[in-house]
């Protein structure tokens, strides 16, 4: 009986674990568990704000697309910065992602007026 426990004292591989508590792997047709939830989210956050020097901030519009330029943004990076309104000034890197409307309402600019 020594022996059949060892496993389980030691806490050594070879332990035997009861059936019930091994976790069942997902099936054909259901997608992988993550732990980490909207990992895209960030990390598109993330590529984006590489873009955004912190010399252009604060900045409208034109003074984070020519930052961007700079820093060889890339093509999509530069065409949703064409997209940001003209007049507003932009303080952080989750503002512009806001006013793209891909952030929290909460973090958007407030609107000149």
């Amino acid at each position: 009986m020594k022996q059949e426990v060892r496993g389980n004292v030691q806490g050594v591989a070879g332990g035997r674990a009861e059936e019930w508590k091994t976790p069942e792997p997902a099936g054909e047709d259901q997608p992988e568990a993550s732990r980490v939830p909207h990992l895209d989210d960030h990390a598109a956050l993330s590529r984006f704000g590489r873009y955004i020097g912190l010399s252009s901030m604060p900045g409208d519009r034109e003074a984070l697309r020519q930052g961007a330029e700079t820093l060889g943004a890339p093509a999509d990076v530069l065409a949703d910065l064409d997209g940001l309104p003209e007049g507003v000034v932009f303080h952080t890197v989750t503002e512009i992602w806001a006013a793209l409307g891909r952030g929290s309402a909460e973090r958007m600019p407030r609107w000149p007026g």
